[in-house]
């Protein structure tokens, strides 16, 4: 197969990008919140998790604890029976009680709308805080987490295993005002079409675009 010109890689990747909003024209995060905060505990309780397991027990954890401020007065102890549900449950802990108490000390107790900022808090790396800036504060984030990874080699989007280096990659294809919609077209899409171990080809509306198909 003849090396693709970075200019057809990204007349494809809009290809792509025209068929998950076909698919997906509603694609926005699964993760059930009301506020900034909320968002922010529920993608640092999401990692290595469902969303289902996440969204089932967020409601009963912030009608305890409904704010920053609330939650820097918990202990680990007292959050974790919220979350035992959630896996990695007693690290998570330990990162949303800190991870408020930061937010009061350094941010007035509110979420920042930066950045690097929110990369200082325990328990966020880059996709949580591109998780948080996009949906949050609709600022144009690519979040990469293992859909979106998977995803974007198997569409040959990138080689890399790195999310930093898919991130980059991505947001060099894509148009920037749609970096949102496709994150989470391509968790979607990942989760209910191109799943890990045996993607299904055959129901997928990609196929013509993707170099990986099975087809």
């Amino acid at each position: 197969m003849p090396r693709e010109s970075k200019k057809a890689r990204r007349e494809r990747a809009t290809l792509i990008l025209e068929e998950l909003r076909n698919v997906y024209p509603d694609a926005r995060t699964e993760l059930e919140h009301g506020t900034a905060f909320e968002l922010l505990i529920a993608t640092i309780l999401s990692a290595q998790a469902t969303d289902v397991s996440v969204n089932a027990a967020t409601p009963a954890l912030f009608a305890a604890y409904p704010d920053a401020t609330a939650l820097a007065k918990a202990t680990p102890d007292e959050v974790i029976p919220y979350i035992k549900t959630i896996g990695l449950f007693r690290n998570k802990g330990k990162n949303i009680v800190a991870a408020a108490q930061k937010l009061v000390e350094n941010f007035q107790a509110e979420v920042p709308n930066d950045f690097d900022a929110i990369l200082t808090l325990p328990g966020v790396g880059r996709k949580t805080a591109n998780v948080v800036l996009s949906n949050a504060f609709g600022r144009p984030a690519i979040a990469v987490d293992t859909h979106v990874g998977r995803l974007a080699r198997r569409l040959k989007l990138s080689k890399h295993d790195n999310p930093d280096k898919v991130e980059k990659d991505l947001e060099a294809v894509l148009p920037k005002d749609n970096w949102i919609f496709a994150h989470h077209a391509l968790i979607l899409h990942g989760r209910r079409v191109c799943a890990a171990r045996k993607p299904d080809c055959a129901a997928c509306t990609l196929v013509p675009l993707c170099p990986s198909s099975l087809v």
